[in-house]
């Protein structure tokens, strides 16, 4: 649920919400976490009251990335709530629930509390919070289990800029690089609750852009409010994406014989580019509709250790339940420090980008049927670039939109095959 925190998701039900999810789930030791934002406080105490009123006890987590809750979850069996609008603006907020185990919910579990929320809405809700502080024990187990993932190696002689977004990877970040003996400058470290991703992080990374290049570090590293995402930037300001992170990590697990199955899962969205250097290398691309849930889900059907999408989501499924910000920065960085190349070098013989266009056309109502429409479209589309490109077009999950998204070898033949297609919807469904 995301929502403005100061019209929309106010406390009276996030306390429903928060009881009818700890009664589906289960209460005892419910844990939550926040990021930043100026509602996150006021809110918590909502979760915490919400968990109470259906009988149970909560475990108050403080200021920590999204993963933090995850792990914690995984570790003490526990449901828990991450209290975060990821990249929104700082007045915007949401909860997003765990399972015990620290898995997202499936689409049953989630029916079932939407059902019992819906009955809570309205009521009133009195309960004396059993809460349990631990602070510092979350952001530290945190901290200490990204350090862990290296093995005993170390991240000393790098030079690296880290955008924190103002968000939940504020302090934790700084502990965690250090700690591997990296030089690192925090940018955007300073959260104020009304500063969260404003004109910063993985959204906004031109001032992380300028700070590398000006410094003259090795890298940079952005992460969004909630840090279960990151984006990178290279020696010379150019940034690195999802995409191409995913490449190098899955091309380096498979040279090292990491790489379960051989197989890497991705999103729909996931570059052509990716697609070609991963079939050069003889990995096998499993694909999932958009969304990191839908990733983690195929990952363990298969049995696969590596996915992602595009945006910086990375799932390392052998060491996390969910993407993890600062675990993908510190993987990156190994990898950095092993080869002993620069990551524009690096990024550039993993896979070569091609030009990607995405359109949004508003609609004024979600259609049931996008292909059958469209299909003539898209053939000719497809024909006219005789197998050098893609074309995706899907409507949203959430708004009355329909995405548009068109690659090609050059950007000019993608954003006119693009303009063409959105002609069509906006013919036929406008």
């Amino acid at each position: 649920m995301r929502g403005d925190a100061r019209t929309e998701l106010t406390p009276a039900p996030v306390r429903a919400l928060a009881q009818a999810g700890a009664e589906i789930l289960g209460h005892r030791g419910f844990a939550v976490g926040r990021d930043t934002r100026a509602s996150g406080p006021e809110l918590a105490d909502a979760v915490h009251a919400g968990v109470a009123a259906a009988g149970g006890d909560s475990v108050d987590l403080g200021v920590v990335p999204t993963p933090a809750v995850a792990r914690w979850c995984a570790a003490h069996q526990v449901a828990g709530v991450m209290i975060s609008a990821s990249h929104n603006p700082w007045y915007d907020n949401g909860i997003k629930f765990f399972a015990p185990g620290g898995s997202k919910l499936g689409d049953r579990v989630q029916d079932e509390i939407q059902a019992r929320f819906d009955a809570l809405l309205g009521t009133e809700i009195e309960a004396s919070p059993a809460i349990v502080d631990a602070h510092d024990t979350a952001a530290e187990s945190h901290v200490e289990r990204v350090v862990a993932s290296l093995e005993g190696r170390s991240l000393t002689g790098l030079v690296v800029v880290a955008d924190a977004a103002n968000g939940a990877a504020y302090d934790v970040a700084h502990r965690a690089l250090t700690r591997l003996g990296a030089d690192v400058t925090m940018l955007h470290a300073a959260p104020n609750g009304t500063n969260i991703n404003d004109g910063c992080g993985s959204t906004h990374p031109a001032s992380l852009q300028a700070a590398v290049v000006e410094r003259g570090a090795d890298l940079g590293v952005a992460f969004d409010g909630d840090a279960d995402r990151l984006l990178a930037v290279d020696a010379d300001g150019r940034l690195i994406d999802g995409d191409q992170i995913i490449a190098l990590c899955a091309l380096d697990a498979k040279a090292r014989g990491r790489l379960a199955g051989d197989a890497v899962v991705v999103t729909v969205m996931t570059n052509l580019g990716f697609r070609r250097a991963m079939h050069d290398a003889g990995i096998h691309i499993v694909d999932t509709k958009v969304g990191d849930r839908h990733v983690l889900e195929a990952l363990d059907a298969g049995g696969y250790s590596l996915g992602g999408e595009q945006s910086g989501h990375v799932i390392f499924r052998e060491l996390a339940s969910t993407g993890d910000g600062l675990l993908t920065a510190v993987q990156l960085l190994d990898i950095v420090a092993r080869r002993g190349r620069p990551l524009g070098a690096l990024a550039d013989a993993a896979m070569t980008r091609l030009p990607q266009v995405l359109q949004n056309v508003r609609v004024a109502r979600r259609p049931v049927d996008v292909d059958g429409p469209l299909a003539p479209f898209i053939d000719a589309s497809l024909a006219r670039m005789a197998g050098r490109g893609r074309v995706l077009i899907r409507p949203s999950g959430t708004e009355p939109l329909i995405r548009v998204m068109v690659e090609a070898e050059t950007d000019a033949e993608a954003r006119m095959e693009a303009d063409g297609l959105v002609a069509a919807v906006e013919s036929l469904f406008g």
